[in-house]
């Protein structure tokens, strides 16, 4: 099965995929790559944050569907899927480098300010794609869209 985002009406206040940071407060529709099993148990339980990751725990997102799609890395694309949702990203800091100061504690008020959302830029050297990526800090700011669909590279 082939599949590319359909084409919609964005809800109320929700904005499409730019190249600028996302907006504090603002929502957007983002993509979670993961495997059918794991989609099955989110459609049914909600998203859970990683124990771990590049940005430290949260649950990982792209406003990128190419990004999203690629996941999980190494796990046959058959049994890829993308759940798409709206993100509220509340407080976002960008994380562009690796090594910066706050990559894995821009959560935890211990360490200064605390942000929902670290959002890692395109072409920053973060991630060999070179696509944007996100992490949410808290899960009850990510509604789910759709059902799951098989993830195909978008056309």
């Amino acid at each position: 099965m082939q599949w590319a985002e359909n084409d919609f009406d964005l809800p109320p206040g929700v904005v499409r995929l730019g190249l600028s940071a996302p907006v504090n407060g603002k929502k957007y529709v983002m993509y979670h790559g993961t495997t059918s099993q794991a989609a099955r148990s989110i459609m049914a339980k909600g998203f859970q944050q990683s124990s771990g990751g590049m940005l430290g725990p949260g649950v990982y997102l792209s406003r990128d569907l190419n990004k999203a799609s690629r996941y999980p890395i190494d796990h046959p694309e058959h049994d890829r899927v993308v759940i798409k949702v709206v993100v509220n990203v509340g407080r976002v800091i960008a994380i562009n480098r690796q090594g910066h100061p706050r990559q894995k504690t821009w959560h935890d008020s211990r360490y200064g300010e605390v942000f929902d959302t670290a959002w890692v830029p395109p072409n920053c050297g973060m991630v060999p794609s070179g696509l944007e990526e996100d992490c949410v800090w808290d899960p009850s700011r990510i509604k789910i869209n759709d059902q799951p669909e098989h993830a195909a590279k978008a056309e």
